[in-house]
């Protein structure tokens, strides 16, 4: 399971409406497995419940942030902020977060 989240660490607040897109590496290029797009929580629920299960390989996120940013009357140095990682077990939990900010953003392995 791939789970992800939202938090605005400027304003203390969840990443409301951003647009999300979970895709798989196959040799050179992207799949897309999901998208989605987060809610009052910044929370994706459900994103991969009606999809085939994981398997292992390379994975990446990508958040669109300048809807988000603009709906907030800021301007943001990051149009889009893409997490690559790897899942070896697919039988695990992946909870990748993003902390964000108009100029940084981060993000961890979570549970």
């Amino acid at each position: 399971m791939i789970t992800t989240h939202v938090l605005d660490t400027a304003l203390g607040k969840p990443g409301i409406a951003i647009p999300v897109t979970l895709s798989r590496q196959e040799q050179d290029n992207w799949t897309p497995v999901s998208a989605g797009q987060t809610n009052d929580d910044g929370r994706i629920p459900g994103w991969l419940d009606d999809k085939p299960a994981l398997v292992a390989g390379v994975y990446r996120i990508r958040f669109e942030l300048d809807d988000y940013f603009a709906r907030q009357s800021q301007s943001a140095f990051y149009p889009f902020a893409e997490i690559v990682f790897r899942v070896e077990d697919p039988a695990q939990h992946f909870h990748i977060p993003l902390l964000l900010s108009p100029f940084s953003y981060s993000t961890y392995r979570g549970s």
